[in-house]
Protein backbone atom coordinates (compact mmCIF):
# COMPACT_ATOMS: atom_id res chain seq x y z
CA UNK A 1 0.00 0.00 0.00
CA UNK A 2 1.38 3.41 -0.99
CA UNK A 3 1.70 5.71 1.96
CA UNK A 4 -0.03 9.09 2.02
CA UNK A 5 3.31 10.92 2.21
CA UNK A 6 4.47 9.14 -0.94
CA UNK A 7 1.31 10.22 -2.77
CA UNK A 8 1.82 13.80 -1.66
CA UNK A 9 5.41 13.78 -2.91
CA UNK A 10 4.34 12.33 -6.28
CA UNK A 11 1.57 14.93 -6.60
CA UNK A 12 4.03 17.72 -5.87
CA UNK A 13 6.46 16.41 -8.49
CA UNK A 14 3.71 16.22 -11.09
CA UNK A 15 2.71 19.80 -10.33
CA UNK A 16 6.29 21.06 -10.47
CA UNK A 17 6.86 19.35 -13.81
CA UNK A 18 3.78 21.14 -15.15
CA UNK A 19 1.90 17.96 -16.05
CA UNK A 20 -1.15 19.03 -14.07
CA UNK A 21 -1.87 22.42 -12.46
CA UNK A 22 -1.08 22.23 -8.75
CA UNK A 23 -4.68 23.04 -7.72
CA UNK A 24 -6.61 21.71 -10.73
CA UNK A 25 -8.59 19.33 -8.52
CA UNK A 26 -9.79 22.00 -6.11
CA UNK A 27 -10.34 25.10 -8.27
CA UNK A 28 -13.56 25.13 -10.28
CA UNK A 29 -13.79 26.81 -13.66
CA UNK A 30 -14.23 30.55 -13.16
CA UNK A 31 -12.58 30.60 -9.73
CA UNK A 32 -10.42 33.73 -9.52
CA UNK A 33 -7.76 34.96 -7.12
CA UNK A 34 -5.11 37.66 -6.94
CA UNK A 35 -1.88 36.58 -8.65
CA UNK A 36 0.16 39.69 -7.81
CA UNK A 37 -0.28 43.30 -6.77
CA UNK A 38 1.14 45.81 -9.25
CA UNK A 39 3.24 48.52 -7.67
CA UNK A 40 3.36 52.23 -8.62
CA UNK A 41 2.73 53.70 -11.07
CA UNK A 42 0.04 51.01 -11.34
CA UNK A 43 -2.52 50.78 -14.16
CA UNK A 44 -1.19 47.43 -15.44
CA UNK A 45 -1.56 46.63 -19.13
CA UNK A 46 -1.22 43.33 -20.94
CA UNK A 47 0.25 40.39 -18.98
CA UNK A 48 2.84 38.48 -21.01
CA UNK A 49 3.99 34.93 -20.23
CA UNK A 50 7.46 34.52 -21.76
CA UNK A 51 9.04 31.27 -23.02
CA UNK A 52 11.32 31.34 -19.96
CA UNK A 53 8.24 30.82 -17.76
CA UNK A 54 8.43 34.29 -16.24
CA UNK A 55 5.45 36.66 -16.24
CA UNK A 56 5.77 40.31 -17.28
CA UNK A 57 3.46 43.32 -17.03
CA UNK A 58 3.90 46.97 -17.99
CA UNK A 59 2.18 50.04 -16.57
CA UNK A 60 0.19 52.94 -18.02
CA UNK A 61 -0.27 56.52 -16.95
CA UNK A 62 -2.94 57.71 -14.56
CA UNK A 63 -5.77 59.12 -16.76
CA UNK A 64 -5.79 62.24 -14.59
CA UNK A 65 -2.09 62.73 -15.35
CA UNK A 66 1.18 61.90 -13.62
CA UNK A 67 4.94 62.39 -14.14
CA UNK A 68 5.99 58.85 -13.32
CA UNK A 69 7.88 56.83 -15.91
CA UNK A 70 6.40 53.48 -16.83
CA UNK A 71 7.84 50.27 -15.44
CA UNK A 72 8.10 46.65 -16.53
CA UNK A 73 7.62 44.12 -13.74
CA UNK A 74 8.87 40.53 -13.74
CA UNK A 75 7.14 37.80 -11.70
CA UNK A 76 7.62 34.09 -11.17
CA UNK A 77 4.90 31.74 -12.40
CA UNK A 78 3.66 31.78 -8.81
CA UNK A 79 3.27 35.56 -8.68
CA UNK A 80 6.39 36.55 -6.73
CA UNK A 81 7.84 39.88 -7.86
CA UNK A 82 11.49 39.44 -8.88
CA UNK A 83 12.61 42.76 -10.36
CA UNK A 84 11.54 45.69 -12.51
CA UNK A 85 12.89 48.10 -15.13
CA UNK A 86 12.02 51.77 -15.69
CA UNK A 87 11.33 52.75 -19.31
CA UNK A 88 13.68 55.44 -20.66
CA UNK A 89 12.93 58.33 -23.01
CA UNK A 90 9.24 58.80 -22.38
CA UNK A 91 7.48 62.13 -22.92
CA UNK A 92 5.95 62.55 -19.48
CA UNK A 93 3.97 65.60 -20.58
CA UNK A 94 1.83 63.27 -22.71
CA UNK A 95 -0.22 60.20 -21.77
CA UNK A 96 2.38 57.47 -21.45
CA UNK A 97 2.54 53.76 -20.83
CA UNK A 98 4.21 50.55 -21.93
CA UNK A 99 2.80 47.23 -23.01
CA UNK A 100 4.91 44.04 -22.81
CA UNK A 101 3.60 42.64 -26.08
CA UNK A 102 5.75 39.62 -26.97
CA UNK A 103 9.11 37.85 -26.72
CA UNK A 104 11.47 37.56 -29.68
CA UNK A 105 13.70 34.67 -30.76
CA UNK A 106 16.59 36.10 -28.71
CA UNK A 107 14.52 36.08 -25.54
CA UNK A 108 14.12 39.85 -25.44
CA UNK A 109 10.81 41.45 -24.51
CA UNK A 110 9.04 43.48 -27.18
CA UNK A 111 7.57 46.64 -25.66
CA UNK A 112 5.06 49.09 -27.12
CA UNK A 113 5.59 52.58 -25.71
CA UNK A 114 2.66 55.00 -25.88
CA UNK A 115 3.98 58.56 -25.49
CA UNK A 116 6.35 58.48 -28.48
CA UNK A 117 4.65 55.57 -30.33
CA UNK A 118 7.79 53.43 -30.18
CA UNK A 119 8.54 49.74 -30.43
CA UNK A 120 11.33 48.82 -28.00
CA UNK A 121 13.12 45.65 -27.02
CA UNK A 122 14.31 44.94 -23.49
CA UNK A 123 17.07 42.41 -22.85
CA UNK A 124 16.18 41.13 -19.38
CA UNK A 125 19.72 39.75 -18.92
CA UNK A 126 21.41 43.13 -19.35
CA UNK A 127 18.57 45.59 -18.78
CA UNK A 128 19.30 47.21 -22.15
CA UNK A 129 16.50 48.96 -24.02
CA UNK A 130 16.73 49.40 -27.81
CA UNK A 131 14.36 51.48 -29.95
CA UNK A 132 13.37 49.27 -32.88
CA UNK A 133 10.79 51.44 -34.66
CA UNK A 134 8.55 54.48 -34.34
CA UNK A 135 4.95 54.33 -35.57
CA UNK A 136 4.22 57.26 -37.92
CA UNK A 137 1.28 59.63 -37.98
CA UNK A 138 -1.01 58.99 -40.92
CA UNK A 139 -2.88 61.72 -42.82
CA UNK A 140 -6.32 62.09 -41.34
CA UNK A 141 -5.50 59.86 -38.40
CA UNK A 142 -5.06 60.54 -34.72
CA UNK A 143 -1.92 60.16 -32.65
CA UNK A 144 -0.52 56.64 -33.15
CA UNK A 145 -0.80 54.37 -30.11
CA UNK A 146 0.81 50.94 -30.57
CA UNK A 147 -1.34 48.63 -28.45
CA UNK A 148 -0.89 44.86 -28.97
CA UNK A 149 1.43 42.82 -31.19
CA UNK A 150 1.83 39.30 -32.59
CA UNK A 151 4.46 37.58 -34.70
CA UNK A 152 3.45 36.35 -38.12
CA UNK A 153 5.08 33.52 -40.09
CA UNK A 154 8.60 34.39 -41.17
CA UNK A 155 9.21 36.69 -38.23
CA UNK A 156 7.36 39.88 -39.21
CA UNK A 157 5.74 41.74 -36.31
CA UNK A 158 2.12 42.82 -36.67
CA UNK A 159 0.75 45.40 -34.26
CA UNK A 160 -2.52 47.18 -33.65
CA UNK A 161 -2.83 50.95 -33.43
CA UNK A 162 -5.35 52.17 -30.87
CA UNK A 163 -5.27 55.73 -32.17
CA UNK A 164 -5.39 55.07 -35.92
CA UNK A 165 -7.50 52.56 -37.88
CA UNK A 166 -4.51 50.44 -38.79
CA UNK A 167 -2.65 47.19 -38.26
CA UNK A 168 1.07 47.75 -38.90
CA UNK A 169 3.71 45.31 -40.13
CA UNK A 170 7.41 45.50 -39.26
CA UNK A 171 9.66 43.19 -41.32
CA UNK A 172 11.58 40.38 -39.64
CA UNK A 173 14.82 42.25 -40.23
CA UNK A 174 13.38 45.39 -38.61
CA UNK A 175 12.95 48.75 -40.25
CA UNK A 176 10.10 51.12 -41.01
CA UNK A 177 6.59 50.03 -40.04
CA UNK A 178 4.27 49.73 -43.03
CA UNK A 179 0.48 49.72 -43.12
CA UNK A 180 -0.66 46.11 -43.46
CA UNK A 181 -4.38 46.63 -42.94
CA UNK A 182 -6.41 49.83 -42.85
CA UNK A 183 -10.19 49.62 -42.66
CA UNK A 184 -13.15 51.76 -41.56
CA UNK A 185 -14.06 48.79 -39.36
CA UNK A 186 -10.98 49.57 -37.27
CA UNK A 187 -11.98 53.21 -36.75
CA UNK A 188 -13.37 53.70 -33.24
CA UNK A 189 -15.00 56.50 -31.30
CA UNK A 190 -12.33 57.22 -28.66
CA UNK A 191 -11.88 53.46 -28.13
CA UNK A 192 -9.93 51.77 -30.92
CA UNK A 193 -8.20 48.58 -32.00
CA UNK A 194 -6.88 46.36 -29.23
CA UNK A 195 -5.82 42.69 -29.16
CA UNK A 196 -4.24 40.66 -31.95
CA UNK A 197 -3.37 36.94 -32.01
CA UNK A 198 -2.07 34.89 -34.93
CA UNK A 199 -3.80 31.57 -35.72
CA UNK A 200 -1.28 29.32 -37.54
CA UNK A 201 -3.86 26.65 -38.42
CA UNK A 202 -6.02 29.22 -40.20
CA UNK A 203 -3.16 31.47 -41.34
CA UNK A 204 -5.10 34.45 -40.04
CA UNK A 205 -5.15 37.07 -37.30
CA UNK A 206 -7.87 37.58 -34.72
CA UNK A 207 -8.28 41.27 -33.89
CA UNK A 208 -10.47 42.99 -31.29
CA UNK A 209 -12.05 46.42 -31.77
CA UNK A 210 -13.62 48.26 -28.82
CA UNK A 211 -16.05 50.49 -30.76
CA UNK A 212 -16.73 51.47 -34.35
CA UNK A 213 -17.90 54.61 -36.15
CA UNK A 214 -20.78 52.72 -37.78
CA UNK A 215 -24.00 54.43 -36.51
CA UNK A 216 -25.67 51.00 -36.26
CA UNK A 217 -22.86 49.68 -34.09
CA UNK A 218 -22.11 52.62 -31.79
CA UNK A 219 -21.03 51.40 -28.37
CA UNK A 220 -20.50 47.82 -29.52
CA UNK A 221 -17.17 46.15 -30.17
CA UNK A 222 -16.10 43.33 -32.44
CA UNK A 223 -13.82 40.37 -32.83
CA UNK A 224 -12.57 40.21 -36.42
CA UNK A 225 -10.62 37.64 -38.39
CA UNK A 226 -8.14 38.88 -41.03
CA UNK A 227 -6.63 36.18 -43.30
CA UNK A 228 -2.97 36.43 -44.25
CA UNK A 229 -2.78 35.72 -47.97
CA UNK A 230 0.07 33.86 -49.66
CA UNK A 231 1.36 37.16 -51.06
CA UNK A 232 1.54 38.60 -47.53
CA UNK A 233 -1.42 40.96 -47.99
CA UNK A 234 -4.57 40.85 -45.83
CA UNK A 235 -7.69 39.07 -46.99
CA UNK A 236 -11.22 40.25 -46.30
CA UNK A 237 -11.78 41.38 -42.71
CA UNK A 238 -14.75 39.43 -41.34
CA UNK A 239 -16.71 39.70 -38.09
CA UNK A 240 -16.50 36.67 -35.78
CA UNK A 241 -18.43 38.17 -32.86
CA UNK A 242 -20.16 41.45 -31.95
CA UNK A 243 -20.20 42.51 -28.31
CA UNK A 244 -22.98 44.07 -26.28
CA UNK A 245 -23.08 47.84 -25.83
CA UNK A 246 -20.12 49.27 -23.89
CA UNK A 247 -18.42 45.89 -23.40
CA UNK A 248 -15.21 47.41 -24.87
CA UNK A 249 -13.42 44.16 -25.85
CA UNK A 250 -9.71 44.37 -25.07
CA UNK A 251 -6.97 41.71 -25.04
CA UNK A 252 -7.77 38.02 -25.38
CA UNK A 253 -6.32 34.52 -25.31
CA UNK A 254 -6.96 31.50 -27.52
CA UNK A 255 -7.19 27.96 -26.12
CA UNK A 256 -5.91 24.82 -27.83
CA UNK A 257 -9.56 23.96 -28.45
CA UNK A 258 -9.93 27.17 -30.44
CA UNK A 259 -12.12 28.77 -27.78
CA UNK A 260 -11.43 32.48 -27.30
CA UNK A 261 -11.43 34.31 -23.96
CA UNK A 262 -11.94 38.08 -24.31
CA UNK A 263 -11.54 40.64 -21.51
CA UNK A 264 -14.40 43.15 -21.50
CA UNK A 265 -12.90 46.32 -20.09
CA UNK A 266 -16.18 48.25 -20.11
CA UNK A 267 -18.51 45.78 -18.36
CA UNK A 268 -15.94 43.99 -16.17
CA UNK A 269 -16.36 40.48 -17.51
CA UNK A 270 -14.43 37.81 -19.38
CA UNK A 271 -16.43 36.22 -22.18
CA UNK A 272 -15.72 32.74 -23.55
CA UNK A 273 -16.41 32.34 -27.27
CA UNK A 274 -16.40 29.28 -29.50
CA UNK A 275 -14.03 29.37 -32.53
CA UNK A 276 -17.05 30.52 -34.58
CA UNK A 277 -17.87 33.33 -32.15
CA UNK A 278 -20.75 31.81 -30.17
CA UNK A 279 -20.93 33.00 -26.56
CA UNK A 280 -20.30 29.98 -24.32
CA UNK A 281 -19.94 31.69 -20.92
CA UNK A 282 -19.40 35.02 -19.17
CA UNK A 283 -17.28 35.19 -16.03
CA UNK A 284 -17.02 37.53 -13.08
CA UNK A 285 -14.01 37.39 -10.78
CA UNK A 286 -15.71 34.71 -8.66
CA UNK A 287 -14.10 34.22 -5.27
CA UNK A 288 -11.44 36.91 -5.71
CA UNK A 289 -10.68 39.44 -2.99
CA UNK A 290 -10.45 41.99 -5.82
CA UNK A 291 -13.27 42.21 -8.38
CA UNK A 292 -12.76 42.86 -12.09
CA UNK A 293 -12.07 46.56 -12.61
CA UNK A 294 -11.23 47.31 -16.26
CA UNK A 295 -9.79 43.86 -17.08
CA UNK A 296 -7.55 44.44 -20.08
CA UNK A 297 -6.30 41.04 -21.27
CA UNK A 298 -6.56 37.25 -20.92
CA UNK A 299 -3.23 35.41 -21.17
CA UNK A 300 -2.87 31.65 -20.65
CA UNK A 301 -0.58 30.18 -18.01
CA UNK A 302 -1.33 26.46 -17.94
CA UNK A 303 -5.09 26.16 -17.50
CA UNK A 304 -5.39 29.62 -15.96
CA UNK A 305 -5.86 33.08 -17.40
CA UNK A 306 -3.73 35.93 -16.10
CA UNK A 307 -5.69 39.17 -16.35
CA UNK A 308 -4.39 42.72 -15.83
CA UNK A 309 -6.87 44.65 -13.68
CA UNK A 310 -6.19 48.17 -14.91
CA UNK A 311 -8.80 50.20 -13.00
CA UNK A 312 -8.57 52.64 -15.89
CA UNK A 313 -11.71 54.57 -14.94
CA UNK A 314 -11.82 54.41 -11.14
CA UNK A 315 -8.04 54.61 -10.68
CA UNK A 316 -8.23 52.51 -7.51
CA UNK A 317 -4.69 51.43 -6.64
CA UNK A 318 -5.99 48.57 -4.49
CA UNK A 319 -7.67 47.11 -7.60
CA UNK A 320 -4.53 47.33 -9.76
CA UNK A 321 -3.50 43.71 -9.63
CA UNK A 322 -2.95 40.74 -11.88
CA UNK A 323 -5.78 38.25 -11.43
CA UNK A 324 -5.61 34.48 -11.97
CA UNK A 325 -8.75 32.71 -13.24
CA UNK A 326 -9.07 28.95 -13.73
CA UNK A 327 -10.68 28.00 -17.07
CA UNK A 328 -10.02 24.24 -17.22
CA UNK A 329 -8.26 24.17 -20.60
CA UNK A 330 -4.82 25.07 -21.90
CA UNK A 331 -3.82 27.88 -24.19
CA UNK A 332 -2.70 27.45 -27.77
CA UNK A 333 1.08 27.80 -28.30
CA UNK A 334 2.13 31.35 -29.19
CA UNK A 335 4.13 31.60 -32.41
CA UNK A 336 7.70 32.89 -31.92
CA UNK A 337 9.44 32.35 -35.30
CA UNK A 338 13.22 31.79 -35.42
CA UNK A 339 13.56 34.99 -37.47
CA UNK A 340 11.60 37.10 -34.97
CA UNK A 341 14.58 39.26 -34.07
CA UNK A 342 13.77 42.70 -35.45
CA UNK A 343 17.34 44.01 -35.63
Amino acid sequence: MIRRTTLLVLASLVAVLGLVPADAAVRPVGATRVFAKVQAPGFPAYVHVAPNGRVYAGTYTNPTGDRMRSRVFEYTAGGTLLRSWTVPGQDLARPHGVQVAASDARGRLVLLEKSRARVLTLDVRTGRFVVQATIPDLPGGGHPIPNYAAWGPGGALFLTDYGQDVVWRIPAAGGTPRVWLRSPKLAGISFGTTGIVYEPSRRSFLITQQTTTNPLDLGRGHLYRAPLRADGRPGTLRTVWTSSALDLPDGFGVARSGNIYVALLGTNKVVKLSPAGKVLARYDAAGSAVAFDSPSNATFLGTRLLIANQSAILGDASHQVVLDMEVGERGAPILVPRRSRLR
